[in-house]
């Protein structure tokens, strides 16, 4: 199978094309394909790892369907249903597709915590808060929080997005859309975090976003994946410890033992990297959604 790593051998040249993802105008509709590629400190690798987009893209698919009763913007998965121009090249596109209506989106990431890591730990560290929300004193890194909340930041079209309070969002897209994003948000967190946990999963934290479609507030792009979520396995999570995650932190490490400046050019990476990178990605997906993981085995492989 073809990793994917451009269009460029379909003959097919996207619309638009981010660090993984390549999205084509359809007018009404995009049709949006997760390649192999993977970064790290915003630096495109040279190399991909196998599988990766499979494990995305199957990943969203599932939890969208997990959460059917929520309007998504998914209208098919299917091969055999792609636009012509796709369906010819089926076997490539299988698992790593997907037709969606065009939303407009909300310029505000969603992001919902129920632990004390990343950005928030080291807010929490500075004054005790995150994104305007006071948490007790004497949390440590990695422990639970006392109840999940909400932390939104900006889109920033360039750089890094900015971490802002409810209020920041309100200013950003109204009061009355900032409370139903919110609500949305710690809804979907802690049915996910419960399903998750019954695989041995936690979900510390994660991003969503919406769009609206039709004047309905609609969850769009990619949906509780290794990308966007930080997973921990809950038997190796104690507070004060960073337990280890089911994302590309395998490729970080490696590359923090690396005399590299985190500008291109990205170095050369091992085999042996992103093999093993490439089963920690399979690991989460076969915990969480094994059915739809063998459904889609012939293109993980």
């Amino acid at each position: 199978m073809s990793s994917l790593r451009s269009t460029v051998d379909l003959g097919l040249k996207p619309d638009r094309r981010g660090k993984v993802r390549e999205i084509f105008d359809l007018g009404r509709e995009l049709f949006i394909v997760a390649t192999d590629r993977i970064s790290a400190y915003d630096v495109v690798m040279d190399q991909i790892v196998p599988g990766r987009g499979v494990v995305l893209s199957v990943m969203t698919m599932a939890w969208m369907d997990h959460f059917k009763e929520i309007p998504n913007h998914l209208i098919t998965a299917e091969p055999d249903l792609f636009p012509a121009p796709f369906r010819a090249h089926r076997d490539v596109l299988a698992g790593r597709s997907m037709l969606v209506r065009k939303a407009t989106p909300f310029p505000v990431e969603c992001i919902a915590r129920g632990y004390l890591s990343g950005s928030g730990w080291r807010s929490y560290q500075r004054d005790g808060t995150i994104c305007g929300h006071a948490l007790p004193a004497g949390l440590q890194k990695s422990s639970p929080l006392p109840a999940p909340i909400f932390t939104p930041s900006t889109k920033a079209e360039q750089g890094h997005d900015e971490n802002i309070d409810f209020a920041g969002a309100c200013a950003l897209v109204g009061e009355a859309d900032a409370t139903r994003l919110r609500d949305v948000t710690l809804d979907i967190y802690r049915r996910a975090a419960a399903y998750a946990s019954a695989g041995g999963v936690l979900i510390a934290d994660t991003k969503f976003e919406f769009g609206l479609v039709d004047g309905e507030l609609t969850l769009i792009d990619e949906v509780l994946t290794p990308d966007s979520s930080r997973f921990w396995p809950a038997a190796e999570h104690r507070p004060g410890e960073e337990p280890p995650s089911w994302d590309k932190q395998i490729l970080r490490n490696h590359l923090d033992t690396l005399d590299w400046d985190h500008e291109p050019p990205p170095p050369r990476l091992p085999a042996e990297i992103l093999e093993r990178t490439a089963r920690r990605y399979q690991d989460v997906l076969n915990l969480l959604f094994a059915e739809e993981a063998r459904r889609w085995h012939q293109a993980l492989i």
